[in-house]
């Protein structure tokens, strides 16, 4: 009697029957919707940045504010300087004006009254002195007639500092009654103004 035949079992070969590998399983393709193989509590990020209203990218990153800050504070510091520097300067070439003025108002107020030789000692410069005597100075002074009833004008002031020496020119008229004198001066100094030429003449 024949022998029964064992069932067939995957795997395993019959006698006389060569074994065959088993055939591998292939993978599923992936879905390019789905989200990638990995941690399944990680949600799917997109790698493009989040977008405001209309399409319009998020804030600006806090670098860029503090770079516009940093600008905004120079500028303002610059124009600071500005300021204070045109203050300043306003300043001093107002109070050597002032200064300046208040000498000739001085010196012409010696020379209407009379008293030409305080005028000569107090305001003249020794380089002026030795050019123009005292004596010289009085009889041309005299000579033009002034009285309590002249009035200084002015018409121009100019003052300017170079190397650290002011100079003031100052030039008008004085009117007196029935007549003008031409008066021009210039004081000259570092630290006191000192008259270093004059002009006294009757006008034309």
């Amino acid at each position: 009697m024949s022998s029964l035949q064992e069932p067939y079992q995957p795997g395993h070969a019959g006698p006389g029957q060569q074994q065959l590998p088993p055939c591998p399983q292939q993978a599923p393709a992936a879905n390019p919707h789905e989200p990638p193989a990995g941690n399944p509590q990680q949600p799917f990020l997109s790698q493009h940045p989040a977008s405001g209203p209309f399409g319009l990218p998020g804030q600006p990153p806090v670098r860029n504010r503090r770079k516009l800050w940093i600008v905004l504070a120079g500028v303002g510091g610059v124009l600071l300087l500005v300021i204070l520097g045109v203050v300043i300067l306003i300043n001093v070439v107002g109070s050597a004006t002032n200064q300046a003025r208040g000498l000739a108002d001085e010196f012409s107020r010696l020379v209407i009254a009379g008293e030409s030789s305080k005028a000569y000692d107090d305001y003249l410069d020794p380089a002026l002195q030795e050019q123009l005597s005292k004596e010289e100075f009085i009889s041309g002074v005299g000579s033009l007639e002034m009285e309590d009833s002249c009035k200084p004008a002015y018409n121009d002031v100019k003052v300017s500092t170079e190397n650290g020496t002011k100079t003031a020119d100052i030039a008008g008229l004085i009117a007196c009654d029935g007549k003008e004198v031409d008066f021009a001066y210039r004081f000259e100094g570092t630290d006191g103004l000192k008259m270093t030429n004059i002009k006294l003449r009757p006008a034309a």
